[in-house]
């Protein structure tokens, strides 16, 4: 039993505010007697900073991603996930990857109207777009500004096809219009269970739903008739590569009809926040974890090449997907496919009705 570590921010899952990579200068909060003060001694709220960006659905060229077209309402995410592959990219907007990446959220106030304008394109042709992809778009604040259900609107109004990625459980919130997406087959969920162990969650990915609420998720979300894609994901060497079968078990017993998986990375600054993290919350476990996520990567904490940087490479790697074959032929022995209807769109027209004609 690990005892309680009163210097870590509950309810956070980075414990660090790197320096960004792209500044060239820094900065250190003082008070009066230029004697330093802890920036998150008062535990650092999470503030919200509405943006209105130009385009917000983005061409996806990653050809082990299972998507053409991602939309993301949100940037940060205050799911505060401690591996999350997206941190880097806060970067670029002149934050920290560490406790800025869960506490600084930018909103993309006019994400619906955007939407709109690209679906009005002559030039648009229809495929599925992906909601989340970089960070969650039904993470909490989402419950606050309400972008992803003005979003799933359009797409009901346009009847387009539509995904969706995340580790939360406030789609319920959204069910009146997920119901009508999945009677024109127009919806697949992509549901994240990374562990069983709620201690492990709990510290590992502080700010999303239990697996217990999420599992009873993807039998409501069955039981209306829209496809579930359980990923247990990522795995965690040392922490939680023994869960691929009993989360596929689970997955399959709530009817789930596709399982997949693929291998924690750390790319950038996320090696040392992960470190640290391992550091606080498991030390006992942080060379044994961090020496096999090498072993994984070739000597490195990630990999940035398509398929490898997804599944590894090695024989850790390599009993990892002999794992995930035996608990897809296990508990999803049927090939499911999802073909989302691509034939019922209709082009929203400049003055914001449907073009019929």
């Amino acid at each position: 039993m690990k005892e309680e570590n009163q210097n870590i921010f509950k309810g956070r899952g980075a414990q660090l505010n790197p320096k960004n990579r792209f500044d060239k200068s820094s900065y250190d909060h003082a008070n009066e007697n230029d004697i330093d003060v802890d920036f998150y001694a008062e535990g650092k709220k999470t503030r919200y900073i509405k943006i209105h960006p130009k385009t917000i659905v983005n061409k996806v060229p990653s050809p082990d991603v299972p998507m053409e077209y991602s939309l993301n309402p949100y940037q940060g995410c205050e799911h505060g996930c401690t591996y999350c592959y997206a941190r880097p990219t806060h970067e670029y907007w002149g934050y920290s990857a560490g406790l800025d990446f869960e506490s600084v959220i930018m909103v993309k106030e006019n994400a619906p109207e955007l939407l709109r304008q690209t679906l009005m394109k002559k030039s648009w042709k229809v495929h599925p777009i992906v909601f989340s992809g970089n960070t969650d778009c039904y993470q909490p604040c989402e419950k606050k500004f309400g972008i992803t259900r003005q979003l799933l609107e359009v797409m009901l109004e346009c009847k387009h096809p539509v995904g969706i990625i995340t580790k939360n459980i406030l789609i319920k919130r959204d069910f009146d219009i997920v119901k009508e997406l999945a009677k024109l087959n127009l919806i697949h969920v992509h549901l994240s269970i990374t562990t069983l162990n709620e201690e492990l969650r709990r510290n590992l990915e502080p700010r999303t739903a239990t697996s217990k609420r999420k599992l009873q998720l993807v039998k409501e979300l069955s039981e209306i008739n829209v496809p579930v894609t359980v990923m247990a994901a990522p795995i965690i060497p040392g922490l939680s590569d023994h869960e691929i079968l009993p989360i596929a078990k689970a997955a399959s017993e709530n009817r789930a009809k596709q399982f997949h998986t693929h291998v924690v990375r750390l790319m950038g600054p996320n090696a040392d926040l992960f470190e640290n993290w391992l550091e606080i919350h498991y030390p006992n476990h942080k060379s044994k974890v961090m020496n096999q996520i090498k072993d994984i990567h070739g000597g490195k904490t990630g990999s940035s090449n398509f398929v490898e940087r997804m599944k590894g490479q090695g024989n850790y790697s390599n009993n990892i997907g002999q794992l995930k074959k035996l608990a897809q032929a296990k508990y999803f022995p049927e090939e499911f496919k999802s073909n989302l209807n691509s034939d019922l769109f209709v082009r929203p027209s400049k003055n914001g009705q449907l073009n019929l004609f």
